[in-house]
């Protein structure tokens, strides 16, 4: 069975009692993995196991658990798998870069209130009643309440499996468990529809639905503008609320995400269509924009809307493929004329071949349509066995 995996998140109502336990454990697990980590970095970043070697006897005489003491040595160890996946994918920058040296130079650190992964024999959900049972350093907690949407509760209940993370986040605690939900059967699509992915729009299919970006930018733009006026500031308190308007700007861009992918899956599926998306990896490395252009283009998370779409289209069954973007904004839908000098501007799309007049966005979601089903067509013909 195909699996998507999703998170769900849920808000713990401890009393204070509770919280001090799970303030401390958190602190705790943290400063210790702080400590995992420079062991880590003085041997060269061994294997799990070999880093297990060196630091679990510490870890449980400074009382953690065993499985409390293996998730916290497990951290570590994929801070150090992912740091050295990022150099190799050079998001770092080069071998030379300021950053990249400052990042290879020293151990990583974790925050006090950073996650800490939790499994099953460590904490235990009791659906019906909304607790939790959870191992702090002071002892397991056993009724601590927690409240979430009725329909995350029935997510919790079908497919939760695997590990949980609890976080701390100005001084409210959230558990973050993973779910695996099935995939539902793909059906075959009558059709495909386009999805044109932009700035200016930031999304345009080819049935006619358009989510204006307009309002999200002039939210970024006031966004930007008070941030530069905090930033000025260099004060803690100013620092305390570029973290506020970070948080709250994250949860905005979001949720405008998931509006948008939640629309066009259920247009395609109301309709029983396919949908096909645009390529974007590697977007901000081929784009070349004005300057003015460049903070829009590397703060819009069309990754975001893309990942929520994409699961999003898994979980209901509908088709969906990718295909290769290049020259969808200067090909004509009707004739198939390519003219870069079709694209009058943002907006207006005149074909040089045929005449036809159309916005452009809607014009190059036509043409990611017709692609869309080409490569659907494709696919389903290779799975076709050969005849002898």
């Amino acid at each position: 069975m195909v699996v998507v995996k999703i998170v769900t998140q849920v808000k713990l109502m401890p009393d204070a009692e509770q919280a001090a336990a799970l303030s401390a454990t958190l602190r705790a697990v943290n400063a210790l993995a702080c400590w995992v980590s420079e062991v880590a970095f003085t041997h060269g970043m061994p294997r799990e196991y070999e880093l297990r070697k060196h630091t679990y006897s510490r870890l449980k005489a400074e009382g953690l658990g065993a499985q409390a003491a293996q998730h916290t040595i497990k951290k570590v160890r994929d801070a150090y798998t992912t740091l050295r996946a990022n150099i190799r994918a050079g998001n770092l920058g080069t071998p030379k870069s300021k950053r990249r040296r400052k990042a290879e130079s020293k151990p990583i650190t974790f925050r006090p209130n950073a996650a800490q992964p939790y499994d099953d024999r460590c904490l235990s959900w009791q659906h019906d009643q909304q607790t939790v049972s959870i191992w702090t350093t002071d002892g397991r907690l056993k009724g601590v309440r927690f409240v979430c949407s009725a329909h995350a509760l029935k997510v919790l209940q079908q497919y939760r499996k695997g590990e949980s993370d609890l976080i701390e986040r100005d001084g409210v605690f959230y558990l973050i468990a993973t779910c695996e939900v099935p995939e539902a059967e793909t059906y075959e699509p009558d059709g495909f529809i386009g999805v044109d992915l932009g700035i200016v729009n930031i999304a345009t299919t080819s049935t006619g639905y358009q989510a204006a970006g307009r309002a999200l930018n002039r939210y970024r733009k006031r966004q930007l503008a008070l941030r530069a006026k905090l930033q000025k500031k260099r004060t803690k308190s100013a620092r305390r609320r570029l973290k506020e308007r970070s948080r709250r700007e994250t949860r905005h861009v979001k949720n405008t995400n998931h509006s948008i992918a939640k629309t066009i899956v259920t247009e395609a599926e109301r309709t029983s269509a396919g949908i096909s998306l645009e390529e974007l990896k590697g977007i901000r490395q081929r784009v070349r924009l004005r300057k003015p252009q460049r903070v829009a283009l590397h703060s819009w998370a069309f990754a975001q809307l893309g990942e929520f779409i994409v699961y999003k289209a898994k979980r209901a069954g509908v088709p969906l493929v990718f295909v290769d973007p290049a020259y969808t904004s200067q090909t004509c839908a009707e004739c198939g004329h390519v003219d870069k000098r079709n694209r009058v501007d943002q907006q207006l799309f005149i074909c040089r071949g045929c005449g036809v007049v159309v916005h452009a966005d809607r014009n190059a979601s036509h043409n990611i349509a017709t692609r869309g089903e080409s490569v659907w067509n494709a696919g389903r013909e290779s799975r076709v066995p050969a005849t002898r």
